[in-house]
Formats: structure tokens, C-alpha cells, sequence
């Protein structure tokens, strides 16, 4: 398999409680190598943006709020089947049903401040690569 690229964030949840360096750990332990980061403060224009597949969704807000209310650490990973192994190192979106030693399962609050994001298809992540990073803030 080839070394493809999946986007992340490291949600507000895990900033205030200072678990960046953490949760990359965890993703670096698990294959995955930062070749773009940057800790920046969303704007609610950002985030709706963002999210705006959920616009509809009664949670929308409720994200959007939770989002822009600490600083996030947005990142570009790099690895064999990078999106799938994101995913599997995130764990379950609840956190109540993530397998042990998944980020979710160790560091997240609640299925609400579930700690992480990570793109859902290598689609996706060309999107939400864009989204945030230049090409030229992608250091491979």
C-alpha cells in the first residue's frame, strides 16, 4: 500500500488540557508522520465553513460553538493507508465504545469533545488538507 495523506484536528478539549504532544504520540506511535501542523484559533466563519456538511443537523451549532472555544491543532498526516490508520487510532466516535489505547478511549471527555477529527475518505482529506494548509505548508 502507499504512503497517502489524511487531515486531523486536535479539538479544543485536548488544547485546554494540554494534550497535543499526547495525542501526536499516539499517532506517530501508530505510523503516522505530522508533515504539517499548526495550532490556530478558528473562527466561527471557519468552522461553519468546515462543517457545513452538518449545517442541517440539530448539532451544528452546538460544533461550531465547541470548535471556536480554544485554540485547535490542525494537521496534515502522512503514512501507508493513511486515513483508514488515522481513523483506527482515533477509535469509535464515542468514546464509550472506542477499543482501548485509541485516543478517543484514553483522552476524550464525551462523544461531544471526542478530542480528535480525522477525515472520513482520502476525498475528504484533499478537502480539509486544503481547507487549512498552502502546498507549500506541507513539508513531506
Amino acid at each position: 500500500m502507499a504512503a497517502t495523506r489524511t487531515f486531523s484536528i486536535i479539538k479544543p478539549d485536548a488544547t485546554r488540557r494540554n494534550l497535543t504532544g499526547a495525542v501526536t504520540k499516539m499517532l506517530e506511535d501508530g505510523g503516522l508522520r505530522v508533515v504539517a501542523s499548526k495550532r490556530i484559533q478558528m473562527t466561527r466563519e471557519q468552522a461553519e465553513g468546515f462543517y457545513a456538511v452538518h449545517r442541517e443537523r440539530p448539532f451544528f451549532n452546538d460544533l461550531v460553538a465547541f470548535m471556536i472555544s480554544g485554540p485547535v491543532v490542525v494537521q496534515v498526516l502522512e503514512g501507508e493507508g493513511a486515513m483508514q490508520r488515522n481513523r483506527d487510532i482515533m477509535g469509535a466516535t464515542n468514546p464509550a465504545n472506542a477499543a482501548p489505547g485509541t485516543i478517543r478511549k484514553e483522552i476524550a471527555e464525551s462523544i461531544e469533545a471526542n478530542s480528535v477529527h480525522g477525515s472520513d475518505s482520502d476525498e475528504n482529506a484533499a478537502i480539509e488538507i486544503a481547507y487549512f494548509f498552502t502546498p507549500e505548508e506541507i513539508i513531506g
